[in-house]
């Protein structure tokens, strides 16, 4: 079943407590079901901080990077609609370190920047429930230093296999080669506050989630 469990605080140091927004940083491996379970906690008292959806955006509206994208890759990265042709420049950076570095180079100071933006707006209005920062990268960019807390979202191996190839129609092969070369799943509970196992339903998952933000919000009230 899907469980959760707080842990003892984890070695990197969090922000100093604030009177606004509780903010929760998601992380988890591919697979793991972080963002679904993200998008089913929203809600009144939840807002979800989506980096990916913040990504895609920049990477079609802003148009510093759309230039440079052009210059890297060719007209052709972007589709006719418009869009970014992203399975074309995940191929193309995903055996080339250089490449990569110089595409998050491009777009990563500019996803923080609005996560920043958002997070200070909601301190601005007075909110002072929970933000979640679903952001596959946020502990590579250290932005755990700005929550108040970490939870993390992890899957057995032979699950994570089964959501990615149904949901990016990858090979078993491909799969198992993209999730060798990322982050494990006990690195991410390690740097964590709180993990959620995400082994069964949805809703069995949203209520460890829920269970384990209330009790990382402590004395400030539930989720």
């Amino acid at each position: 079943m899907s469980t959760d469990r707080t842990l003892k605080p984890a070695a990197r140091p969090r922000r100093a407590p604030t009177a606004g927004p509780f903010v929760i940083g998601l992380v988890g491996p591919a697979g793991s079901g972080k963002s679904t379970l993200a998008r089913a906690l929203e809600g009144p008292l939840v807002r979800v901080l989506d980096g990916d959806r913040l990504g895609h955006e920049i990477a079609n509206g802003d148009a510093a990077v759309r230039a440079a994208l052009v210059a890297e890759y060719g007209p052709e990265v972007y589709r006719p609609d418009g869009t970014l042709d992203r399975p074309r420049v995940a191929a193309k950076v995903f055996g080339d370190p250089e490449a990569l570095a110089r595409l998050n180079q491009l777009v990563h100071p500019r996803i923080l920047a609005r996560l920043r933006a958002a997070l200070e707006a909601a301190t601005r209005e007075g909110y002072t429930g929970t933000i979640v920062v679903d952001a596959a990268l946020l502990l590579d960019w250290g932005f755990e230093r700005e929550c108040d807390a970490v939870l993390a979202v992890i899957a057995p191996r032979e699950l994570q296999v089964l959501r990615l190839r149904s949901a990016r129609g990858w090979s078993e092969e491909e799969t198992l080669r993209r999730l060798a070369i990322a982050r494990r799943p006990e690195e991410f509970s390690a740097l964590a506050d709180a993990v959620v196992v995400n082994d069964r339903g949805e809703a069995e998952a949203v209520e460890a989630a829920r269970a384990a933000i209330a009790r990382l919000r402590g004395g400030r009230g539930g989720a």
